[in-house]
């Protein structure tokens, strides 16, 4: 990753984008749509769609999501940033996932 994320909003405003380019044969392969809800004072809903060539990140709720995570802004961008393991982060209760889990797993290599 080019520099750590400062803010929930600039992972899916730069980081999350820069990375589905970068990425296009791991995008093609999970061709499903992922739901984040981030609480906390600087969270947020939004979807990344990997279904589109290339993949697409919008803010809001996508009814059509496979996978939804969920977690506090700390604790994502803790994880984004790799000062926190997405699977001990889970396992601890910090990190919720419904839906699809072979899907959240394959998301690690997005995010990473």
């Amino acid at each position: 990753m080019a520099g750590q994320a400062e803010s929930v909003k600039d992972v899916f405003e730069r980081h999350m984008p820069e990375r589905l380019k970068n990425k296009p044969d791991v995008v093609a392969k999970i061709a499903a749509v992922y739901q984040f809800n981030i609480s906390g004072p600087t969270g947020g809903q939004w979807s990344v769609d990997c279904t589109k060539p290339g993949g697409a990140v919008a803010a809001g709720t996508d009814a059509a999501a496979k996978c939804t995570v969920a977690c506090t802004d700390a604790d994502f961008l803790n994880i984004v940033n790799g000062k926190l393991n997405a699977q001990m982060a889970f396992m601890a209760g910090k990190l919720k996932i419904q839906g699809d889990m072979g899907l959240a797993m394959k998301l690690q290599q997005i995010l990473s």
